[in-house]
């Protein structure tokens, strides 16, 4: 265990690296491919740090939220949910008077609770029609282009959808899906551009799946809100399997060689803070994920939770790796090693939970090499501060 020393890994790194990041802070467009497997907003303002040292980073997204304003989406449309996609390709755009924040306001604005039905509808032409203040003051074309995403939604709207509190970006989101014959990539690469995204996001598949959880006392859950606790006040329960399943039945589908390359270019593979099972766990359910991390030899990161999360009761950190390096091999269709897939855990001992003071021989005589950094918040007692994660990240 070090920290801030130098250790091996192929070559020799220093962590934090400051030239070498400083070097990236000078050239964003030629920074690193950092490839995170990520789904909620846990990652969100370290994505926003992440731009201003490399506009290359990838994020794979869970596509599985069944609760809020997703659940009518996904119901109503039967697709997969694109609020975290959305929400990803916020935290990645460009804010500055340089990008797009008129744009970035539009996309990042919800329609109201409290109106009837009929005033919704009325908002939402006032959208479609370019009457609403903001629409009017987006420039032509991405005024035109945006319009016509709405009037897409606007016409495969079911009479039963319910507006309220919808997103505005998620509606453009399905608008540009169904006018690009139900297919999300396009529709991601169109949206990015509109807000100029520093950075790649794409979901871990495109189908429309939900999460099963399976508890300790054998009860079974369905549902991503479910499963994270926002929306179930059972009491805490530990998980035990999780398995993605089709809303129409069949199997889960193979990770797309397009999802694949992505992970086998990287410059480095991160499993960072969030939903242990419903934002990265499920991730590795989707077959040939883990093989395509296998064939790349890049650095695989973990970064555990400093936070309570209700997914991880009753687990210890020692087991949040054992079941990380579990998930990452049983979908395997080969035998793979923990070094194939895991090298590196970063903690803090002294910023982060006490349990990061224990339980760290146990992970490293599986030939986990785990990193004491500094990575504490200064300002907010028991966070990660994004900036010190963003330089170890960027001195691998």
């Amino acid at each position: 265990m070090t920290r801030g020393s130098e250790f091996f890994f192929n070559t020799r790194l220093t962590l934090p690296d400051l030239v070498k990041v400083e070097r990236f802070r000078r050239a964003p467009d030629l920074g690193p491919r950092l490839l995170f497997f990520s789904g909620g907003s846990a990652l969100f303002q370290t994505s926003r740090v992440l731009t201003h040292f490399t506009h290359n980073s990838i994020h794979l997204i869970t596509p599985f939220d069944s609760g809020g304003s997703s659940r009518e989406i996904r119901n109503q449309f039967k697709m997969l949910a694109v609020g975290d996609l959305r929400s990803r390709l916020m935290a990645l755009a460009d804010q500055s008077f340089l990008g797009n924040p008129d744009v970035y306001r539009l996309f990042a604005t919800r329609l109201p609770l409290d109106l009837e039905p009929s005033a919704l509808a009325t908002e939402l032409k006032q959208l479609v029609d370019g009457e609403h203040p903001l629409i009017r003051a987006l420039q032509d074309p991405l005024r035109k282009i945006i319009r016509n995403h709405l009037r897409f939604f606007q016409n495969a709207m079911p009479a039963t959808f319910n507006l309220a509190g919808a997103s505005i970006g998620n509606l453009i989101l399905v608008g540009g899906y169904h006018n690009n014959r139900r297919q999300m990539d396009p529709t991601l690469y169109l949206f990015g551009k509109l807000v100029e995204a520093r950075g790649m996001v794409r979901p871990i598949t495109t189908s429309n799946l939900d999460l099963k959880a399976t508890y300790q006392d054998g009860i079974e859950v369905v549902g991503q809100h479910l499963i994270t606790g926002k929306e179930s006040k059972a009491k805490p329960n530990r998980i035990e399997r999780l398995k993605l399943v089709g809303r129409s039945g069949g199997s889960v589908p193979k990770l797309k060689r397009k999802v694949a390359q992505l992970i086998e270019t990287a410059d480095l593979i991160c499993y960072p803070m969030g939903s242990f099972y419903s934002s990265l766990l499920c991730q590795f359910s989707v077959k040939g994920t883990a093989e395509a991390i296998a064939k790349n030899p890049v650095p695989k990161v973990y970064i555990p939770n400093w936070g309570d999360d209700p997914e991880e009761y009753g687990l210890t950190l020692a087991d949040k790796v054992e079941r990380l390096l579990d998930s990452l091999k049983c979908n395997a269709e080969r035998p793979l090693a923990d070094s194939d897939v895991l090298n590196f855990v970063l903690i803090d001992r002294q910023g982060g939970p006490p349990e990061f003071k224990s339980q760290l021989k146990g992970i490293e005589a599986r030939g986990i090499q785990v990193i004491d950094c500094d990575l504490a918040d200064p300002n907010q007692s028991g966070l990660i501060d994004p900036n010190k994660l963003v330089l170890m990240l960027l001195s691998f």
